[in-house]
């Protein structure tokens, strides 16, 4: 049996829907997923993770003796 390799490379496709690159909007394969794509990031789709600071640094944001 063999497996599929399922990650994605930079040339794997649009990363939207997984179909092949078109030059003209690299790296989508049309305006429509590159416009898709817009509107998730202007939507704050696309987003990265944060821990919580711990305690003592949000204690010296509130001083002001800088």
């Amino acid at each position: 049996m063999t497996e599929k390799n399922t990650a994605k490379t930079a040339g794997s496709g649009c990363p939207v829907c997984d179909k092949p690159v078109e030059e003209k909007y690299k790296p989508f394969c049309s305006k429509r997923c590159a416009d898709l794509d817009l509107g998730k990031w202007l939507n704050e789709s696309y987003a990265i993770p944060a821990a919580e600071p711990p305690e003592y640094l949000e204690d010296l944001e509130d001083e002001e003796e800088f």
